[in-house]
């Protein structure tokens, strides 16, 4: 069943509920005029979803895939008139590390096909190419290829033509001093890359994980005209607790000339909240926070009707218990704490934000070798914020850990989430299933929301399509 929460709808107590760590309370600063122009999650409507083209042998293929997206308002012009324009340019097999695939992450380009509502994957319309996959990124970023993090976003100014930003960080980075943003041309075979830069000081592991556009009117009124916002949640609350997100420019001027190599680009906070290498208390934070949750894709969503929001995908740890271990066989409530990390981390919090009993903090028999961020459940959530908020965050009124979202959609009812060994190896199984949620991209014109979602496929993501009212 779907669940659907919103303070517009059901008031605050029942966004408490779904956030019971939230303070200050849900509203308070938000009523009157915001409040009326917020989107609402009976707003999203489900449309179906569709296959990404078969590739050849990796890295050119979309198995393993999909660490990034964005919509390209300007894509295949002479395609068929089914309502669905445009195009997508999304990322292959991840770059391996110690040599095995440091080409990985290549761009391709795919046409949309319409989507299909199914429960059978095979059912799926199938995308084609309209250009195939390149290496976009050779030679740039090669210190960073275990576990990648990369984040894109495609904006045709009149300074700069058409572009495709792009943020690249890692899971774990040992020297965190290194820059992490660029851009390179749609034309995938001639990707005449620049960069790199920084973030302004920014933590390497709150800058690159997701990119949108920010509508051009509200850059105007509140940052400065910059019209592109990056961010990343790292799990752990490495990158703060719960999704960081900056408003930042590119280009020098009127012209569009890029900054030179190693620029530290000005950047405006809107969203910042607690660091976890910071603290070991939960503060400052998502309402109903936990150190697995994943936060993979944003979109500033706006619609014809003048209704917005700053939407986030991902997946929602929402169990009673969190730990840093293994799944354990016995049962998803059950924790199995790493008994390494009891010296280094708290290796088990209660959803109330207090420490487990002495019990729980016991390595089980028989785990597997995945380690991480555990919860004993899972769920693929949409999180809606008020950009009325980030406004006041931008301009000094409002701290940038203090908005909270508005409501949620959870959307796992229309996922596949398929299970095969590969898959339970990586991602975890059942209700403890892990990436249900990946990069997003957003139709501004047609109001059309892409999510991918990752193995679906033969291993390969499936794009979701919802139609924003």
């Amino acid at each position: 069943m779907t669940r659907i929460l919103s303070a517009a709808v059901f008031g605050a107590a029942a966004v408490a509920l779904a956030f019971p760590l939230l303070a200050p309370p849900l509203l308070a600063g938000n009523e009157g005029a915001s409040t009326r122009q917020r989107l609402l999650p009976t707003d999203f409507r489900y449309l179906g979803a569709f296959r990404l083209p078969r590739g050849g042998e990796r890295p050119r293929t979309f198995a393993y895939g999909g660490n990034a997206m964005t919509f390209n308002p300007d894509g295949d012009p002479s395609g068929p008139d089914d309502g669905f324009p445009g195009s997508l340019f999304i990322m292959g097999h991840d770059r391996l590390p110690y040599g095995e695939l440091p080409n990985g992450n290549q761009v391709a380009e795919v046409t949309i096909p319409p989507p299909v509502k199914s429960e059978n994957p095979g059912d799926l319309n199938r995308a084609a190419f309209l250009q195939r996959f390149q290496n976009v990124a050779k030679g740039q970023f090669r210190w960073w290829s275990e576990l990648p993090r990369v984040g894109m976003e495609y904006l045709n100014t009149a300074a700069t033509g058409p572009k495709i930003h792009i943020g690249w960080g890692a899971h774990y980075e040992s020297d965190r001093s290194r820059p992490t943003h660029g851009w390179f041309d749609p034309n995938l075979a001639n990707p005449n890359f620049q960069g790199t830069w920084y973030i302004g000081r920014r933590s390497f592991y709150s800058v690159n994980g997701y990119m949108f556009t920010i509508p051009q009117d509200w850059a105007r009124q509140h940052v400065g005209g910059r019209p592109l916002a990056t961010g990343r949640f790292r799990d752990g609350g490495w990158s703060g607790m719960r999704p960081a997100l900056f408003a930042y420019r590119p280009w020098t001027d009127a012209a569009g000339t890029p900054p030179p190599a190693g620029a530290r680009l000005r950047e405006v906070a809107l969203l910042l909240y607690e660091s976890s290498l910071d603290t070991a208390e939960i503060r400052n934070c998502l309402a109903g926070y936990q150190h697995p949750d994943e936060w993979e894709g944003g979109a500033w969503i706006t619609t014809r009707s003048g209704k917005s929001a700053v939407l986030f995908a991902g997946t929602k740890g929402t169990g009673r218990k969190y730990w840093y271990g293994y799944i354990n066989p016995a049962g998803p409530h059950l924790p199995c704490v790493d008994a390494e990390a009891i010296e280094w981390v708290r290796p088990c919090i209660k959803s109330n934000g207090k420490d487990c009993p002495p019990e729980d903090l016991v390595e089980c028999e028989g785990h597997d070798f995945n380690r991480g961020w555990w919860s004993g459940r899972f769920d693929a959530q949409f999180i809606l914020y008020d950009p009325a908020d980030l406004a006041q965050v931008a301009t000094g009124g409002m701290q940038p850990w203090t908005p909270q979202p508005y409501a949620m959609l959870d959307v796992d009812r229309y996922l596949f989430l398929p299970s095969n060994p590969d898959i339970d190896q990586l991602a975890g199984r059942g209700v403890q299933r892990k990436q249900r949620l990946g990069s997003v991209a957003f139709d501004r014109r047609r109001g059309h929301l892409y999510v991918l979602e990752p193995y679906v496929d033969e291993m390969a993501p499936v794009v979701h399509v919802w139609k924003v009212r």
